[in-house]
């Protein structure tokens, strides 16, 4: 049986919780859902351009390593 290659699997999410350590109480107030949306695009986007790619490799050849 062929495995769907293209089954999605996230990996990661943010919340306001997250932003606790750099924003104020106010500044995390004045976020709406559509400025979260924007900054998990954004996240996601620097993760990708930075380590992603490194990460994806290492990680999997570690898990098939170790099964």
């Amino acid at each position: 049986m062929k495995k769907n290659m293209f089954k999605m699997f996230p990996i990661t999410c943010i919340c306001r919780e997250d932003l606790k350590n750099y924003l104020t109480e106010k500044e995390i107030e004045n976020f709406t859902d559509n400025d979260m949306k924007y900054l998990a695009s954004k996240m996601a986007n620097a993760y990708i351009e930075n380590s992603y790619w490194i990460d994806l490799e290492i990680l999997a050849k570690d898990i098939l390593e170790n099964k």
